[in-house]
């Protein structure tokens, strides 16, 4: 089972709780990948008279820490942390079981909080080729845990989330945190700084979407 901290751990709903439920939503909740892939099809045909309602899930790959959040956007366009946290893995662990760690724990956090699209950051630098083939593998295990659920996966360069969430391309990761916690009313930083990450690349898609919709309409 994964640890998944709900937006109470920062203070949202109240007092912090780790587990907390999201408070109740009153908009549609999509229970299998078949109803999801109609709303989208649904809103792209007809975005004048849908509404800009989505939840996605970000993601942060890593070798260390793979950070997760899911945010949710409703029909006013305000946006929602409904969890957020990071799957963290042992160095010392053989490399297959830390990836099937990686996609059984994501597996999870889908099936609990029902995404309806998936984000992830794009390669776009490593330390050395070793680093760069171990992130491309758990890039491709996080795609490989969306796809099986039936999700679409969006790809965004660093350079395009921090100017979407920041306004500024080469902001610092502590600024990304900081708009990151403005944007989603947090009461603090959403930590570790992988799950403000993953935070952000939600927030990117969900912008970039809302902005695809209004000049189809």
């Amino acid at each position: 089972m994964v640890d998944i901290f709900y937006p109470s751990d920062f203070g949202c709903f109240g007092e912090k709780g780790l587990f907390q439920q999201p408070q109740a939503l009153t908009v549609i909740d999509f229970r299998d990948a078949l109803a999801s892939r109609l709303w989208r099809l649904v809103r792209t045909l007809f975005p004048r008279y849908t509404c800009t309602y989505m939840r996605v899930l970000g993601i942060d790959c890593g070798g260390e820490y793979t950070g997760y959040g899911v945010v949710e956007m409703d029909v006013r366009g305000k946006l929602c942390c409904l969890a957020c946290g990071a799957i963290k893995l042992s160095p010392r662990e053989a490399l297959p079981r830390r990836l099937s760690r990686i996609f059984t724990q994501l597996g999870e956090i889908i099936t609990q909080l029902r995404p309806e699209e998936v984000a992830i950051e794009d390669v776009f630098y490593a330390l050395n080729v070793k680093s760069a083939l171990k992130l491309g593998q758990v890039r491709g295990v996080a795609m490989l845990a969306a796809a099986a659920a039936g999700l679409e996966v969006a790809e965004y360069s660093p350079l395009t989330i921090k100017s979407s969430v920041v306004g500024y391309g080469r902001a610092e990761k502590q600024q990304v945190q900081q708009m990151v916690t403005r944007l989603l009313d947090l009461a603090t930083p959403p930590e570790p700084m992988d799950a403000s990450d993953a935070l952000a690349i939600a927030i990117c898609h969900l912008h970039t979407v809302a902005t695809l919709n209004r000049q189809r309409a």
